[in-house]
């Protein structure tokens, strides 16, 4: 059974594709992406899906400033 989550995860990152296999690259990864998908939603200024919102970050460089200040770890 599969979650939110793991569905966000799938569609907007393609996790089931990744073909990291060895040590702690899957968790790592997980971690990030994680992450970067929580970076994403809290994002509003741009009303679209988060695969959108990432290829956008790839993109410009001023929305992927936008994203990374909408900052989960505050420091």
């Amino acid at each position: 059974m599969e979650n939110e989550l793991h569905w966000s995860l799938d569609v907007s990152f393609r996790e089931d594709a990744c073909k990291v296999r060895r040590d702690e690259g899957p968790a790592n990864l997980a971690c990030l992406r994680r992450l970067a998908l929580t970076q994403l939603q809290r994002e509003t200024s741009l009303k679209a899906s988060v695969k959108s919102k990432r290829c956008r970050a790839g993109w410009d460089p001023a929305y992927m400033l936008k994203v990374l200040d909408c900052s989960v770890l505050s420091i």
